[in-house]
């Protein structure tokens, strides 16, 4: 399919039931004396642009997928690029821009799929590609005003793409007026990153956000640690950084991520709902119900649960923050005495992201869930039950055992769900039970099943023991 779009003609991918553009560039690339800068618009082209090859991914450490899977797209520095998936390049409909997980150092726009979600839902999905690790999170801005924000830069990225939807998405059938982001992991702490981030203000209208985390307060000055770990002088950092091969700077170990940076991202997503709740923003956020699993090896019958054991009470501090953890830990071992220390473990990671959701959920008086359903596939060796991340196969309605109970209709109703709240704000009439938004009065969770059902506070036992 060939269209006429403000930026040039375009050609894109005949998928039957909608056409893919891959591969549009809307940034710049950050190379050479770019890496570490803002990103700038990519502007328009001559020719035909052929939209129908999968664009680079992100450099990150494995060539593979987040969940170890083939993936389609070379790594390189040059990496802003996005895909659209759309019904029509006539009409405006709601758009649904999805912003990858993989902690910051993994992942792409390329492993997650939109014709099903685009055309059962009647959306445009826009899956976008971001600067990751020492790319996109580095934190130079000691070295320089025009650093300043360089640890957000991946974020930075996220905000351009969204202003090409604003610029660029009614071509596409889109309405500019009318956008979802939604995303998982790293991509639901991005998108509640933006509520902190003042560029991103009227670029998206509603959001929903599958398992996520908080950012990081600012770490303070690691220049002169990279310096000494480089073995070069401080004064010598940058130019030492931006000389460096991608992959040697991949491959340093230097200290990226997300954080509350004060020049792009100028508060904490709960400041900025507890500012201004949440600007009317309609949002969707949970968890699954056994987040942890994908942190922990196979059982095996000779397994040191002492290396359990002493981890505790620090991985409880991803979870209560700088409280003592003695009595949220105890408190776990004797409201679980069946649990092992292995099993604690993963209730502790669970909750690190489940505490996000429900902390955000009661201020913002948003629509809570958690995805219930036990995944029938072994993956690194063991059946994870509801595993972080087991729930985006259902999100985008393309899922690997179509056989297992339940598998079909839970994949249907969930994202027409997720289609219905994009089009109208609102999650219901679209194959759920009557779903409330979350309050502290009743904590009504929608948890998805085979059966799906709205239940009273379901992890009120552990909330109490994070809370106190």
């Amino acid at each position: 399919m060939m269209i006429d779009t403000r930026a040039g003609r375009i050609r894109g991918l005949d998928l039957n039931e909608c056409t893919a553009f891959l591969g549009i560039r809307y940034g710049e690339p950050p190379v050479d004396e770019r890496r570490f800068m803002p990103p700038i618009a990519a502007g328009s082209w001559s020719g035909t642009y052929d939209a129908t090859e999968w664009p680079n991914r992100p450099m990150q450490p494995s060539t593979l997928g987040t969940m170890g899977q083939q993936t389609p797209g070379d790594l390189s520095e040059d990496c802003l690029f996005l895909n659209v998936y759309t019904p029509d390049t006539d009409g405006e409909r709601p758009v649904m821009l999805w912003i990858h997980g993989g902690g910051f150092t993994g992942g792409s726009a390329n492993e997650y799929d939109g014709r099903v979600l685009a055309s059962q839902g009647d959306v445009v999905v826009v899956t976008i590609n971001y600067r990751l690790g020492p790319f996109g999170f580095l934190n130079l801005a000691p070295l320089g005003e025009d650093l300043h924000g360089s640890g957000s830069n991946g974020i930075r990225d996220m905000v351009l793409a969204l202003e090409w939807v604003r610029d660029n998405i009614l071509d596409y059938g889109g309405n500019p007026e009318n956008v979802t982001v939604f995303g998982e992991s790293a991509g639901a702490k991005a998108i509640l990153g933006l509520f902190g981030t003042p560029t991103a203000a009227g670029l998206y209208h509603k959001a929903i956000t599958h398992s996520p985390a908080a950012p990081a307060p600012l770490p303070g000055d690691k220049t002169g640690a990279m310096a000494e770990q480089l073995g070069v002088e401080r004064s010598a950092l940058l130019t030492t950084l931006r000389s460096m091969p991608a992959e040697d700077l991949l491959n340093a170990g230097l200290p990226a991520g997300h954080e509350v940076d004060g020049a792009v991202v100028i508060q904490s997503f709960m400041e900025a709902l507890n500012a201004n709740r949440a600007a009317d923003i309609p949002m969707i956020i949970g968890t699954n119900r056994t987040e942890g699993t994908l942190f922990t090896p196979a059982d095996s019958p000779d397994e040191d649960m002492g290396q359990y054991e002493k981890s505790l009470s620090r991985s409880a501090k991803g979870v209560i923050g700088d409280k003592d953890p003695t009595h949220y830990v105890s408190g776990l071992m004797s409201a679980y005495p069946d649990k092992n220390a292995k099993q604690l473990m993963e209730m502790i990671s669970t909750d690190h992201f489940r505490k996000t959701s429900v902390d955000v959920a009661e201020v913002a008086g948003c629509w809570l869930y958690r995805f219930d359903l036990d995944t029938t596939i072994e993956f690194r060796g063991k059946l994870m039950q509801t595993a972080h991340a087991c729930e985006m196969v259902f999100t985008f309605n393309a899922f690997a055992d179509p056989d297992a109970p339940g598998v079909r209709q839970v994949a249907a109703d969930w994202s027409q769900t997720l289609t219905r709240f994009a089009h109208s704000g609102n999650p219901n009439d679209a194959g759920l039970p009557t779903w409330p938004p979350y309050d502290v009065n009743d904590r009504r969770v929608m948890l998805l099943n085979q059966v799906s059902v709205v239940e009273h506070d379901p992890e009120g036992a552990n909330r109490q023991l994070w809370s106190t």
